[in-house]
């Protein structure tokens, strides 16, 4: 393979004050590093864009450091090896990394996972099949460990994680209520997914709704936005239910997230635990090995929004910020 000698990179220019603007990003043209014993040039055919993000570019404490200034923007990547001095790694592997808004990246291998595309295509391992999968994988075996006949809320229904969630949840036997934000995207949640229910949280009507639907009350959540949407599901908790918080994109921009309810915390004495899915690296193999036969026979399906080229991905992201998008949003590089 032919290695240009230059890459496009975006990289954090200022750091957000409130909604993030396109000012805060710069693209810039770099050169393509000379490779070292050990490491290998990856060029990026997809790159992921997530929620989390948002949080890095602060500067505030949280559980992990701020994106630096000047620096590449984070994000997972796949793609395939074009040159390597790494006896691991051969020329024409496909890889998945962290390598950042980038066209291109060098790593030296340590972390990388090679990827087999003959029945999952490759863009998959950044959603389903990748950290957005494992983050529902985790998020319902371990912490809300949901029977069947209990009734599971899913919040962001129709996103990368919260799709899968509900998909794990029917294929357990569980009563599935998704949220989602307007009628095609809680359309395509009961229709395609097979939940049971969707609340359009858009409608206005959201606590009412939410209580129609889930008329034995709720068992186990799956939080992902927080405020009203946590606040109208805790008000329909049972005894026990178990919560599993896993973001918190109302407040992403700086809003406040007030819960009403918090005193059936109490009452109905509820196990709320917040996680960070890379905190719990020794599930991934076992959670992406499952995820991957349930993708590859089809009994997990997945959507992805796909924005085109390296200089879309400041739009893209501030849409996703914004809920614009339907499924996985990804950035095709190539």
């Amino acid at each position: 393979m032919s290695i240009p000698e230059t890459y496009q990179r975006i990289v954090l220019a200022e750091r957000p004050r409130g909604p993030v603007k396109p000012e805060n990003f710069r693209l810039e043209i770099v050169p393509v590093p000379a490779l070292a014993d050990g490491e290998l040039l990856i060029r990026n055919h997809y790159l992921s864009l997530d929620p989390y993000m948002r949080g890095r570019m602060s500067a505030a404490k949280s559980y992990a450091s701020s994106q630096p200034l000047d620096d590449t923007m984070i994000g997972g990547t796949v793609g395939q090896v074009i040159a390597s001095r790494n006896e691991f790694y051969q020329v024409g592997d496909y890889v998945n990394g962290m390598l950042g808004w980038a066209e291109m990246g060098v790593s030296d291998g340590l972390l990388l996972r090679k990827l087999d595309t003959t029945r999952i295509p490759l863009s998959a391992f950044l959603g389903v099949v990748g950290m957005p999968g494992m983050a529902a994988w985790y998020g319902f075996n371990q912490i809300m460990e949901a029977a069947a006949g209990e009734t599971v809320v899913v919040s962001a229904a129709s996103g990368a994680v919260g799709s899968v969630v509900g998909q794990l949840a029917r294929l357990r036997g569980c009563r599935v209520v998704g949220v989602a934000g307007g009628p095609d995207k809680c359309a395509y949640v009961v229709n395609e997914l097979g939940f049971d229910a969707c609340v359009d949280y858009k409608a206005g009507n959201l606590e009412a709704d939410l209580a129609a639907a889930t008329p034995d009350g709720v068992d186990a959540i799956f939080e992902n936005v927080g405020g009203a949407c946590l606040d109208a599901a805790l008000a329909r908790t049972n005894a026990f239910a178990r919560i599993a918080l896993c973001g918190l994109i109302a407040g992403y921009n700086g809003a406040d997230m007030p819960i009403k309810n918090a005193r059936v915390l109490l009452i109905n004495r509820l196990t709320v635990r917040g996680f960070i899915v890379t905190e719990h690296m020794e599930f991934w193999q076992q959670g992406l090995q499952e995820l991957a036969v349930l993708v590859a026979n089809r009994q997990i399906k997945y959507r992805e929004s796909v924005a085109d080229g390296l200089a879309a991905a400041p739009e893209a992201f501030m849409g996703l910020l914004q809920g614009r998008n339907f499924g996985k949003q990804l950035v095709k590089l190539i």
